[in-house]
């Protein structure tokens, strides 16, 4: 993906300058409104848009292939859910101290907290993988908050005027920050050897990964993070944060260490844990993404949105 917007052609270049100016000023204009009130209304502009841009035909592809059995009416019902949390973890993304005061304020469960704090005992590597779930920032927020001082890698994004803004929200979080690619990964696995702790969102189509199962069907997966585990002797435990019902609020959970046998078992543990914890939210995991690319064709365009 292009650093510097001059290695586009003119017409992608004005296409993402357009596309990323329409995208601020609904984020500036939704961050007039109080957070309680702009989280929301975030959900709704999202929820909202999602048949036009494509986000529903996403979705239905997906349910079809892993969830044949789920009535239309569900589906259409996740349609909505999807998108509305999505839009409410973009507000989110922009709201800085509103959104992290939030997050401190989560209460976390679960045995890996205990590893987490025997790891940090004894100066071992700590590798924490989440999902696009809930808000995993709001996880990377209260452990930081915590005390647990953590780097967090990060996929640039296509459009490099909106990567710029989406970065410099990001850390606000928290840093350092490391991006996908060689040079990234050489400061990830620096800041590894030195007994530090890294966050790693890894259920995304990964070129070159291993086909796993996740919901019944071959996802390919990076098992890279069980190969650092390996490694260098990190710790990996999965770590997420579920929003609750009032959808401003949530409860973070960090399963328990992930046993280390060998990469593809490891990473197998985690898609299964985290499949598992979908079925229990479906509507907070991002149906969006191409998760199971080789086998979900792209939706052709339509008319109409279906909603």
């Amino acid at each position: 993906m292009p650093v510097d917007p001059s290695q586009l052609s003119f017409g992608r270049r004005a296409s993402y300058f357009a596309s990323n100016l329409v995208l601020q000023g609904i984020i500036r204009g939704i961050g007039l409104i109080p957070y309680h009130l702009r989280v929301p209304t975030m959900g709704w502009v999202l929820r909202t848009a999602a048949p036009w841009v494509g986000f529903h035909k996403r979705i239905r592809s997906n349910l079809a292939l892993t969830c044949p059995d789920l009535s239309q009416e569900d589906v259409t019902k996740l349609c909505h859910q999807v998108s509305d949390n999505i839009g409410r973890v973009v507000a989110e993304l922009y709201a800085a101290k509103p959104f992290l005061e939030r997050a401190w304020r989560a209460p976390v469960t679960g045995p890996g907290l205990q590893a987490l704090e025997a790891a940090r005992a004894a100066n071992r590597p700590v590798i924490l993988v989440t999902g696009h779930f809930g808000n995993y920032d709001a996880a990377r927020a209260n452990l930081i908050r915590r005390g647990f001082t953590m780097g967090a890698l990060y996929r640039r994004m296509a459009n490099p005027y909106f990567n710029t803004h989406y970065v410099n929200a990001i850390e606000q979080t928290g840093k350092p920050m490391f991006e996908q690619g060689k040079r990234g990964m050489m400061e990830m696995v620096r800041h590894l050897k030195t007994g530090g702790i890294i966050a790693i969102v890894a259920d995304l189509h990964a070129h070159g990964g291993t086909e796993i199962d996740f919901f019944g069907k071959p996802a390919v997966t990076s098992i890279v993070p069980a190969e650092l585990a390996l490694k260098y002797d990190a710790a990996m435990i999965p770590v997420y944060a579920i929003r609750q019902d009032n959808g401003l609020d949530f409860e973070i959970i960090l399963q328990d260490e992930i046993p280390q046998t060998d990469a593809v078992t490891m990473t197998t543990t985690v898609n299964q844990q985290l499949e598992s914890l979908v079925r229990q939210h479906m509507g907070q995991w991002f149906w969006v993404h191409r998760r199971w690319k080789p086998y979900v064709p792209l939706p052709k365009t339509a008319k109409s949105p279906k909603t």
